[in-house]
């Protein structure tokens, strides 16, 4: 069973940092791309980063220079370090399994997602 469970979100001021973690479990990790969405109250939900199997890493454009994603397949977890956050950053952060083990932008590319974790960012 397939199970993705995020940590690590808070509440931060604006230009400060926080990691996020999700662990995964159910399956062979290093197989898969992961990747980080969100959602902010009234709006859809975004793409943020992603990850392969290999390292390989994509962002938004929004998050670009700012967000970070990494792997451990060690660990079964991937990270999202962001920083420099900014109160538009204020959203529930979800992790997510790509079908495929590449890094991919698109929800429709993902089959699993975690519960989410809520980043509020105050100004």
């Amino acid at each position: 069973q397939v199970r993705l469970v995020e940590s690590g979100g808070g509440l931060v001021q604006a230009g400060g940092s926080v990691r996020l973690s999700c662990a995964a479990s159910g399956y062979t990790f290093s197989r898969y791309g992961m990747g980080w969405f969100r959602q902010a109250p009234g709006k859809e939900r975004e793409f943020v980063a992603a990850i392969s199997s290999g390292g390989s890493t994509v962002y938004a454009d929004s998050v670009k220079g700012r967000f970070t994603i990494s792997r451990t397949n060690v660990k079964n977890t991937v990270y999202l370090q962001m920083n420099s956050l900014k109160p538009e950053d204020t959203a529930v952060y979800y992790c997510a399994r790509d079908t495929s083990p590449y890094a991919r932008s698109r929800r429709d590319n993902y089959d699993y997602w975690g519960q989410g974790t809520q980043v509020t960012v105050s100004s």
